[in-house]
């Protein structure tokens, strides 16, 4: 059995959740990797809780409820957030002067070795992270 590189594993960040559903200037853009028939698209719990936060909060509870339904058919590939996880977040954290959800969700992807797609450029310069 071959292990899926980080070109066949991505998670994609609030931000791309956010740009996806909301019909953002680069919903297009991460469109191709929600909808790629070729990748895996693994969603780490924290990101559930900020993108359900910020549409609960500035859309209301129907298009809220419209992402935790696309959330609840990932499965298995939703990542709790776990000890190990907790625990390469604090340590990449430092270095990286990434926030706790940024360094969860990208220690979420080194653990699954995913690429992380995002727009966000506090991901900037770091290995295996995609900036759209």
């Amino acid at each position: 059995m071959t292990i899926p590189t980080a070109s066949d594993r991505i998670v994609v960040d609030s931000s791309g959740w956010v740009e996806y559903l909301g019909g953002g200037p680069k919903a297009s853009s991460f469109a191709e990797y929600f909808e790629s028939q070729t990748t895996t698209n693994y969603l780490p719990s924290i990101v559930v809780y900020e993108v359900h936060k910020k549409l609960y909060r500035e859309s209301g509870s129907s298009v809220a409820n419209i992402f935790v339904s696309a959330a609840f058919n990932y499965g298995d590939r939703l990542i709790p957030l776990s000890l190990e996880i907790s625990l390469a977040a604090s340590k990449i954290s430092i270095p990286d002067k990434l926030s706790m959800a940024d360094a969860i969700i990208y220690a979420t992807a080194k653990r699954l070795n995913a690429r992380l797609v995002t727009s966000d450029t506090d991901f900037q310069n770091l290995p295996d992270v995609t900036i759209l």
